[in-house]
């Protein structure tokens, strides 16, 4: 004999494990009305999105064991994993990740437990990682790995395995910086409206 069952569709709806915004413990992200989740992506637990933020497919910002925070006007594009390092007796403040405002996340890129400047772009499929310090106003170049604890000071260009830097930062580079975040922000609006 055969069973049918019925799953109301309300169940899977709000079924926890297939929302793309999630909860971990009593932390549940908070986020401004302003900003774009795609559908596609993840975030969960601790984790604050200031105006106008734009998270695109497949990025996973995980706040389960520390906290993060995304400011204004930035956007974490496709396939990003952003994540965090606990808090434990030897690091009682463990690594949280914190972004500034007008910050470009190129796709593919790695951010773990690390502190990023405003005005910065971060090529496709850097590594950034535990308690680096990324300055204003800097530019990585695609494929970079940030080893732990590097500072990365503010008005140049940094491209390597492990980065280093290359140059002061052009006038036009530096107005480029703003500019890729603003242009992230357009197409969110765009998205929005659909």
């Amino acid at each position: 004999m055969l069973f049918y069952f019925i799953i109301p569709l309300s169940f899977i709806l709000v079924d926890p494990m297939t929302k793309n915004i999630r909860s971990y413990l009593d932390q549940t992200p908070d986020i401004d009305a302003s900003c774009y989740i795609d559908d596609m992506s993840v975030v969960i637990g601790d984790v604050k999105l200031a105006e106008n933020v734009s998270v695109w497919p497949f990025a996973v910002i995980r706040g389960d064991v520390n906290s993060i925070q995304i400011g204004k006007n930035s956007n974490v594009q496709d396939h990003c994993m952003l994540h965090v390092s606990h808090k434990n007796q030897s690091k009682p403040n463990g690594s949280p990740l914190v972004i500034g405002e007008d910050v470009t996340v190129g796709h593919h890129v790695t951010l773990h437990g690390c502190t990023i400047g405003n005005r910065v772009l971060i090529g496709i499929n850097t590594v950034v990682l535990d308690d680096v310090i990324i300055e204003d106003d800097v530019m990585i170049g695609a494929g970079s790995l940030v080893p732990p604890r590097k500072v990365l000071k503010s008005g140049y260009l940094y491209v390597g395995s492990p980065v280093q830097q290359v140059r002061p930062l052009t006038d036009k580079e530096k107005a480029f910086l703003p500019y890729s975040a603003q242009n992230y922000v357009k197409v969110k609006n765009d998205y929005k409206q659909n």
